[in-house]
């Protein structure tokens, strides 16, 4: 069997999840999903980065002095920020990973035993690798860097970092350092013209990056300024650089969990990472590798970041971060998984707000596939008692077929679907699972526009076409099997719903995609019972409560930094309340609708309008109403006479094509979409006209 190996960064545990990490981590677990339906033997890891002076801080800021070592690692497993992201990850309905800690033991004395390698080892010009120093340079802390003349700029003749926009912090002190200088021409030619790193366009960043001239890096700090680290092997007054400390947890952990085969995993191992750090993870770590006699990646990919609806970088100030809280609380997980598939090509910088999420989301999925779904699997159900129908159309059919624009060969929709499926691997497999998706969605808009043409409730009124109304429907639930198991990887909850309703029972997530063949669906099967998979969500309910919970938060932020008494918040709370309230009616309201029972006496069409119907309905009044309602395609109007309905009588009246209307009928939307005929709300009993309902 084919290996596999996939990582994502192991994140520094000095802050709590945000977007980016969840981003990442979506797109490993997609890939390992993916990889896995398709026979490979797979390993996935994520997990954090937890030495280095930041967390150090950190820790000492916790308990409010400086700490020994062994006390550091008490409060560290206090302060539970390893366990705060397996959590949220698992939250997300992510799990099949191995979750790495760099203060895992076996990894500690790894990373030792590859230093003593490294030290021993001779740079591509025949030099030592490591040699000792002394180094004075300007330090960011966020960057766990230091920085050269051209990686920071003066403020008020202070250095800032150019990208945390923080103070560097001047170090002078002795250091170990690694002699990246040697390795320029050996990097050049492993990295330029081949497609170990991708994209392209970054490939060719790191490649001016390096012809622009290396230097040697410091790999170590004293341990009077950085405790909590590695400890240097056969030095005491030392501790390792945390990059090269955790850069090696992609070797140390496969070591671990694959002791007697790790090689078959590390040959074929991918990093994902963020644009921001592919430096390290390129012009470092392939020299650290190179260094330790260990073979570089297979591939490392850097994604873009996620900017704010109007391409802006998120941040606190402009108070534009996307909240995992408010993602977990208002939509789906397979929702979140399409979205930031669909939406950022992987590679580019991608825009994120909640109002592009919802609207993306409701277009593609509730009134895509979903409503697809839910329009397929009602009308079987109800056109056809809740059994796949056997879509062959035989000869003397094919002119019936033909009227209804149908075609009579459903090899052609299969080849559609063939090449569709060819190339949505070919670009799941070069990581465009953007453009893979869209090719996806071209076949669901294909399969849309067959219903919507034939219109299979018309069809279901002509015994001529019953055939033709077969094929309709088993071509639609097909192309949902398919689907199906394409889509796995991407939103394996949904997909595995929609397969169940199918009335399918295999476990998709072993359902090799190339393996698909089209008519394997058995006609005469029962369906499951048709549910919606992707509800439509109320928009303006949620971007008004996200509102209110993002000026919520800034008055607690206002609050923590001043005298003023904590009112303001509880204002602020006593208005969102008030807020969620207006979602309601009281009992009040509800009275305020008269709903009434009325009896049809006259339902016509009206010249020229294709959809109303005009309707004369007694209400118990001196005379009956005229009410105007969008339902000529879905009833015949003689057949309505006589029947008892549910009328809104006190809505303000309105003019349609001249005509007066002086109420509602009431109509349930059926799901499935909005071809199929809606239900007209009526009584079992015998109730008076003009009676209201309450």
């Amino acid at each position: 069997m084919n290996t596999f190996y996939i990582t994502t960064p192991i994140y520094y545990a000095n802050s709590e999840p945000h977007l980016g990490h969840l981003y990442t981590t979506i797109v490993a677990d997609t890939v390992n999903r993916y990889k896995k339906q398709r026979g490979f033997d797979t390993f996935f890891l994520t997990g954090t980065d937890e030495h280095g002076i930041n967390i150090q801080r950190k820790i000492e800021l916790e308990v409010g002095h400086k700490v020994e070592i062994t006390e550091m690692q008490e409060v560290f497993e206090i302060l539970r920020v390893s366990e705060t992201f397996k959590e949220l990850f698992k939250q997300f309905g992510i799990d099949d990973f191995f979750f790495m800690r760099t203060t895992n033991g076996f990894h500690v004395d790894d990373v030792q035993e590859l230093w003593l390698k490294i030290a021993e080892s001779k740079t591509p010009k025949r030099n030592s690798c490591i040699y000792k120093g002394f180094y004075e340079a300007w330090f960011c802390a966020a960057c766990a860097e230091f920085k050269t003349e051209k990686e920071y700029e003066i403020k008020n003749d202070e250095p800032y970092c150019l990208i945390h926009l923080t103070k560097l912090e001047l170090v002078s002190e002795e250091s170990y350092f690694f002699r990246l200088s040697d390795y320029a021409q050996v990097l050049l030619e492993t990295i330029e013209g081949t497609e170990i790193v991708n994209p392209e366009i970054r490939r060719n960043e790191i490649v001016a990056f390096i012809k622009n001239g290396l230097q040697d890096i410091s790999i170590s700090r004293l341990k009077s300024s950085v405790i909590w680290g590695i400890p240097v092997p056969n030095d005491e007054n030392h501790t390792m650089y945390v990059w090269l400390d955790a850069l090696f947890n992609y070797w140390t952990a496969i070591k671990y969990k694959k002791p007697e085969n790790y090689k078959d995993y590390w040959q074929n191992v991918t990093h994902l990472v963020g644009k921001d750090i592919l430096r390290f993870h390129t012009v470092y770590w392939f020299s650290f590798l190179m260094a330790a006699g260990i073979d570089l990646p297979k591939k490392v990919y850097a994604h873009g970041m996620w900017l704010d609806g109007e391409g802006r970088k998120m941040g606190k100030t402009l108070g534009n971060v996307i909240k995992l809280e408010v993602l977990d609380k208002y939509f789906q997980n397979d929702e979140i998984r399409y979205f930031v598939l669909r939406e950022m090509v992987f590679g580019q910088d991608g825009k994120f707000s909640y109002e592009n999420f919802i609207d993306r989301t409701t277009a593609d999925l509730a009134n895509g596939l979903g409503n697809l779904s839910s329009r397929t699997l009602s009308m079987i159900n109800k056109y056809r008692d809740g059994i796949i129908p056997n879509g062959t159309i035989h000869e003397e059919n094919f002119i019936h077929a033909k009227r209804a624009s149908v075609g009579n060969d459903e090899q052609e929709l299969a080849s559609v679907l063939e090449l569709a499926r060819d190339e949505f691997l070919r670009k799941f497999d070069d990581y465009d699972f953007s453009g893979a998706l869209e090719t996806l969605w071209a076949v669901i808009a294909r399969i849309d526009n067959i219903i919507t043409t034939s219109k299979p409730w018309e069809l279901i009124k002509d015994e001529n076409q019953t055939e033709t109304l077969n094929a309709v429907l088993y071509r639609a639930t097909e192309t949902l099997r398919w689907l199906c198991v394409l889509l796995y990887p991407i939103m394996p909850d949904a997909t595995r719903e929609i397969y169940k309703q199918i009335g399918l029972s295999e476990d998709i997530s072993t359902l090799d995609p190339k393996n698909l063949i089209w008519g394997e669906l058995r006609a005469g099967n029962k369906i499951g019972e048709p549910k919606p998979v992707f509800p439509r969500v109320d928009k303006n309910r949620i971007m008004e409560n996200v509102k209110l919970k993002m000026e919520n938060e800034k008055t607690e932020e206002l609050v923590k930094g001043s005298s003023v008494a904590p009112a303001a918040v509880d204002a602020a709370n006593a208005v969102e309340e008030e807020k969620i309230e207006e979602n309601f009616i009281t009992i009040d309201d509800f009275f305020k609708v008269q709903l009434k029972v009325g009896e049809i006496l006259v339902a016509e069409k009206i010249p020229n309008a294709d959809k109303l119907l005009r309707f004369e309905i007694d209400l118990g009044e001196e005379k009956p109403r005229q009410i105007l309602a969008g339902l000529a395609e879905y009833y015949e109007p003689g057949k309505l006479v006589g029947r008892k309905v549910v009328v809104v009588a006190n809505l303000k009246p309105r003019k349609m094509r001249g005509l007066e209307s002086q109420g509602m009928i009431c109509a349930a939307s059926l799901e499935g979409g909005d071809d199929l005929a809606p239900a007209m709300a009526t009584f079992l009993e015998d109730v008076k006209n003009g009676a209201r309902l309450k």
